[in-house]
């Protein structure tokens, strides 16, 4: 199976942010154990340093935090194509069509997030962590 974690996810673990933190976590371990092929927009690394850095003043720390992620969650560019697919659809935030397009392209099975109704127009299902964990506990994915 094949994920694209939207970047409040990764966000949620780093952070710690409650209550998410231990159902976004939850399914990042699927990642981390190999269960799931999962990958980030490359656009979203740079959102992830720009919240980090209010948490860490040190570049070196939080580079290193986000080459750990990227060990595990494989970056995927974003190209010029993705861009103009990304204003085809009918989307109120460009970075979250952006998003959905690279999973499109990429064939995703689903979009991980916290905020489905920012994709209610992907073509790729958007669940949350919650709904993911408990389609595994169903064993429907």
């Amino acid at each position: 199976m094949k994920v694209l974690f939207d970047t409040n996810i990764i966000i949620d673990i780093l952070k710690r942010r409650e209550p998410h933190f231990e159902k976004s976590n939850d399914v990042f371990m699927f990642a981390i154990d190999g269960k799931i092929e999962s990958f980030i927009c490359v656009s979203a690394i740079t959102d992830i340093f720009y919240i980090l850095r209010k948490e860490y003043t040190d570049t070196k720390t939080m580079l290193g935090i986000i080459f750990d992620i990227l060990e595990i969650v494989k970056p995927i560019d974003v190209f010029v194509h993705d861009i103009y697919n990304a204003a085809k659809l009918d989307f109120l935030d460009f970075e979250d069509a952006v998003t959905a397009a690279v999973a499109q392209r990429e064939k995703a099975d689903y979009i991980i997030t916290r905020n489905k109704r920012d994709f209610l127009q992907s073509f790729i299902p958007a669940i949350t962590p919650d709904e993911f964990l408990r389609l595994v506990r169903e064993n429907q994915i």
